[in-house]
């Protein structure tokens, strides 16, 4: 790729939800590089099993962009994950939007968000929290600190019905990585 075609590239963060995730919905990461590169994504890295990829593409990611790439998994693989896919700005600003200062990476979590909520239930979230818990949600995203985990949390098992929009949560250190990886 030339300079100039580098230039003209959008970089973006796309973030599946549960795949390869307890032995169900199994898409092994070079297969998903080679879906996305089928659908003109170029520039494609993975971080971890679970769906975090960059990518970069001569065209703004857009959701028919989005319904290719869960089209393909679907056709090729028999499920339609959830894709959450965000630019490198949108990255930063959820970043810098994050209410909680931690020094436990696996305490706080994103809750990425396929859209804009309409008419979430917070006051059920609020009646589901545990006294450590603590969350805010700002546009497409909800925070939850949580220093005693989530493997047990009322709030963050309801998340996805409370907020009434289909949702995938990464940690603060693979949030910190995933910055890394896309270069800001």
């Amino acid at each position: 790729m030339t300079r100039a075609d580098s230039a003209a590239m959008h970089r973006y963060l796309a973030l599946f939800r549960g795949i390869n995730v307890g032995g169900q919905n199994l898409l092994p990461m070079a297969e998903l590089t080679a879906l996305l590169g089928e659908v003109g994504c170029k520039d494609i890295s993975t971080y971890i099993q679970s769906g975090n990829v960059v990518f970069s593409t001569a065209n703004k990611c857009n959701p028919t962009k989005v319904s290719e790439i869960v089209g393909k998994i679907e056709a090729s693989h028999g499920f339609a994950p959830t894709v959450v896919i965000l630019s490198v700005a949108e990255l930063e600003g959820v970043i810098q939007a994050n209410p909680y200062d931690t020094d436990d990476g696996q305490a706080l979590h994103f809750f990425f968000l396929e859209s804009k909520p309409e008419d979430a239930d917070l006051d059920h979230l609020r009646d589901l929290k545990s006294g450590a818990e603590r969350f805010e949600l700002h546009d497409k995203v909800l925070y939850l600190h949580a220093p005693s985990g989530i493997g047990r949390s009322k709030l963050a098992a309801n998340v996805e019905k409370c907020v009434g929009v289909k949702v995938t949560a990464r940690n603060w250190n693979t949030v910190q990585k995933l910055r890394k990886l896309v270069g800001t």
